[in-house]
Formats: structure tokens, sequence, C-alpha cells
């Protein structure tokens, strides 16, 4: 926790860091900002501080326009908090609110509506109604600047219920009308880039805070890329890019993930500070917009606070090495828990490329056709690249083929069993789950280990303090600078690693795959 003064000093120094932990707001002009905001600092006396945008806008505070405080990255705490607020923010980010109103995001976290509404009133200022307002806010803003699509269009794709609502908001949170927010884009021609005019589609920027290790990032998705799945492919100036399909509760996107540019002659351009990645998404319905964007920022890890992974592990003497090493690196997420689950027991005792192959053949014979283009042709002229499929569904897979299942049969009871019990709900891996409770369940079904739980709590569920003593990989890696790589060794060295042991396993493998 920090205090009101140490924020004022975040704010005087315009700390980065601290983009998106709190919203500072100046009662002297009736904006709110984020703390790195290059306007002039405010004084103390007319400085109040926010845990959330929403918070903000609900005591009458407008978003400035200088340093857009809707799009910073959001607060790291939603990533390791295992409690009520943090497991309703991770699925408010998803979008449940707005597919399933408050009532479904209480049922979803055994909680009532009220007692949901209290609790997130008291901690952040704002209930969930006004947290997914503000989320609509932002969707809305991003439409407006970054397409053609007349207003009206914008007003429901960004989840509003009347074109009246979405006035109003517009109005409360930037000061605008809609149309307004549109001609200030064209000023700057993001409303008038290639994509602009293709249905669909967006161009948009990812923020994150402190370094950022798109290198290891690319490298490690380049490894475990489902053919007809997902690709990373490579550009201009040494770009790579990460390419996917995804299945969204409306519809299905292509979605395109520039990693950052390599350093030009002066350094400048490359520079891993620079605080955003580019990204495009082909989206078959706008509705899913702000599902896909939070479901890509914890693939990549987006919101995590790398200086604090640094403080903890860079002290380390044995980690420490590494840290400084490898700055910014992150510990990769997933897009789809359930897709992550069915490659994980693919991937027991068998090699990542023998895994890789078997869920693209899976994929070929069970996914799903993929229905919509990208927005731009890839470097060999294909409008999908190597893309063609969606993951086969987990219901698809209880009832494959046992023919098509290229493993023992103990393996292939252990996936009929979790695709099963994910298709019917007996276990869940949805955003806001309860982590124990969710390691539970995969521990009672027949096949599941604790390395897939492990692997399922670190990306299916975001869980950034997981380690896997009896991971090859890991004890490679330890073995490789020096110190025991048993599973009990490694498991006591780990100790003094939490709350940061997922970026520990990470840091683990990567030395252990280095040849330099």
């Amino acid at each position: 926790m920090i205090d009101d003064e140490t924020r004022y000093r975040a704010v005087d120094s315009r700390d980065a860091r601290f983009d998106g932990v709190f919203f500072t707001a100046v009662t002297s002009t009736g904006i709110y900002c984020r703390p790195s905001c290059p306007a002039v600092t405010p004084k103390r006396v007319n400085c109040t501080f926010y845990p959330t945008a929403a918070a903000a806008q609900g005591a009458g505070f407008r978003a400035c326009r200088r340093c857009r405080p809707d799009s910073v990255p959001g607060s790291p705490e939603w990533n390791h908090r295992a409690d009520l607020v943090g497991r309703a923010m991770r699925l408010i980010g998803d979008g449940v609110v707005d597919r399933e109103g408050v009532a479904g995001l209480a049922e979803r976290l055994g909680y009532s509506a009220r007692q949901l509404q209290r609790q997130l009133t008291a901690e952040l200022g704002a209930g969930p109604i006004a947290l997914a307002r503000a989320q609509r806010a932002q969707a809305a803003r991003l439409l407006l600047q970054t397409t053609r699509l007349p207003v009206t269009e914008v007003a429901f794709a960004a989840g509003f219920a009347s074109v009246r609502q979405f006035n109003d908001t517009v109005r409360e949170v930037y000061d605008r009308t809609p149309s307004g927010l549109r001609a200030e884009a064209r000023g700057t021609g993001s409303a008038t880039g290639p994509d602009a005019a293709v249905a669909g589609a967006l161009s948009l920027r990812l923020a994150y805070r402190g370094s950022i290790d798109t290198g290891h990032l690319m490298d490690f998705l380049a490894l475990r890329a489902v053919p007809g799945v997902e690709e990373v492919v490579t550009g201009a100036r040494g770009v790579r890019t990460y390419r996917r399909t995804l299945r969204l509760p409306h519809g299905q996107a292509i979605a395109e993930v520039d990693s950052l540019p390599l350093p030009g002659p002066t350094g400048g351009a490359g520079r891993a500070d620079r605080g955003w990645l580019d990204c495009r998404l082909r989206l078959t319905d706008l509705r899913d917009l702000t599902t896909a964007v939070h479901r890509l920022r914890a693939l990549f890890d987006l919101d995590a606070d790398p200086q604090a992974v640094a403080e903890q592990l860079g002290a380390d003497p044995v980690l420490g090495r590494l840290v400084a090493r490898r700055p910014g690196l992150r510990s990769p997420g997933h897009v789809d828990p359930h897709e992550l689950a069915v490659r994980a027991v693919l991937g027991q005792q068998v090699t990542v490329a023998a895994a890789r192959t078997l869920a693209g053949r899976l994929a070929a014979r069970y996914g799903t056709p993929l229905a919509v283009s990208a927005s731009r042709p890839d470097a060999r002229g294909e409008p999908n690249g190597g893309l063609s499929v969606l993951f086969p569904e987990a219901g698809a897979l209880a009832d494959a083929d046992p023919a098509d299942l290229a493993m023992p049969a103990s393996r292939q009871q252990a996936l009929r069993g979790l695709c099963a019990a994910l298709a019917d709900g007996t276990v869940r891996l949805d955003p806001g789950v309860d982590r124990e409770q969710a390691a539970e369940q995969l521990l009672a079904l027949r096949g599941i280990g604790p390395w897939t739980v492990g692997y399922l709590r670190m990306r299916a569920l975001g869980d950034p303090d997981v380690f896997l003593p009896g991971d090859l990989g890991v004890r490679h890696g330890l073995v490789r600078l020096g110190v025991p790589g048993d599973p009990k060794s490694a498991a006591a060295a780990a100790l003094a690693w939490s709350p940061w042991r997922s970026y520990a396993v990470h840091q683990l493998w990567a030395t252990a795959s280095d040849d330099r």
C-alpha cells in the first residue's frame, strides 16, 4: 500500500511505473490524469487520488486529453490478487458485465450482487457497473478514432445499451461529443490509416509499463505455435509478428502483435521503454473488442510490474545475473484457457515440437474453419498467411476418434476426461475462478498431475507465483547456473523467489535453451 504523499511524489516526478496503479484528479481543472502526465504538476492541495479511472469519473472528473489516462496498463494487482476484488476485476476486464450483467458476474464469483457492489465500492471507489462503463468508454474512443464506423454502430459495438447512454458517457468522460473525439483523431491521421475503412479492422497500441523483452516472448510463442492456429513471422527491421486466430464470445478474430523494432543507428527506434506494442485486430463482431484486447494483454503479460519482479529476483545470488541480462522478461499467459489445458495434456512426456505437431493435426481435424480475413495480406501475399482454423472446442475433443489421438491410452483417457470436465463446467478456468479451487478440481481428474496444474495456473490463470520443481527445463537451467537441480533442492531455493516464481521459471527456461 502507498500513501497519498508517496503518490504525489510519483506525480511530481512523472513516474510511469505508477500508471494504472492510481489516478490523479485535479480539483482546480476538473480532470484526472495518469501519474506520468507531462502537464505542469498541480499543487498538492488540488490533488485527489483514486484507485481506478471509474472512481475518478464517478466523482465528476473528466479524462485528460493530453495523457489519455484511460489507455494506461492495468494495475499489476489484478494479476496476482486471488481475492474477490482481484477475481472480479479480471472478469470485468474480460467483458463479463457487458455480456451477463452484474448478476452474471456475481454468480460466477459466488457472491450476491449487493455483496459484490459493497466490496468493490469500498476498495476501488466504484461498483461493477461503473467499472464496466469506464471500460466501454475506452472502447468507444478507440472505435471512434481508429475506424470509420457510423457513430450509432460504435455505440452498440462498445457495449452501450443505447445511443443516448453512449453520447452521455462520452461527454462526461472526455468532455467531447463522439464526433468531436473523432475529429481530434483526424488531425493525427489515426482514423485514416490503411485499416480504417476495412470492416472490423482495428489498429491499436497495447500499453505496458517498464521494460519488456519481446524477443523472449516471440521465441516462446514461436516454439509452441500450433500450425493453422498461430504463427510468428518476420518483417522489416527485424520486427517479428505474432499472429493467431481467436474464438470470442460473439464471433471470431485474427490478432497480430508486433515485437519492438530493432534499434536503429542511433538506438532510439528500438528502445524497450517505448511503452506500447503495435497490434492489429480483425473482428467479425466489434462487440468483442474489449475481450480480445484483454486476452491479448494477458498473453503478453502487459499489466505486469517488471521493476517489482527485478527488485526481488535481481537481488538473489542465483537469479540476479539472469535478471540483469534479460530485463523486462515476462510470463506469457494465454488467450484461451481451455485450449491451453488441452495442449498441456498433449505435451505430457513428449517434446514441445511433438506436442505442437499433434495439436496442429487435431486443429485441422476438429477445429472451426476461419470465417474472417486479416486486414492486410502477409509478406507472401496470402490474406491469412498460415492461419486457417480456430482451435477445437473442448466438447469436440471429448468425443474425438481414438485414431486421431496419437498417444498412449492413458493419456487419451486423461485428455477425454479433461475435455469433458471443461465442456460441462465441472472444471472452470475463466479469469475469475478461484485458483486453489481450480487446482483441486484439476488434480481430481485422472492423468492430471502437479506439473500440468502448475503450468495451467501459471499461464491459463495468470498466477505469477508458480514454480515447477520437477520440470526438465527448470532443472537444466539450475544445473547450468551451478546449483542443484533435483526437485527438492529446486523447491527449497524457489522459496526466496516468491511471489514472482513464475518469472523465475521463465528465466530458468531461457537459460536452459540459451547457447550464448
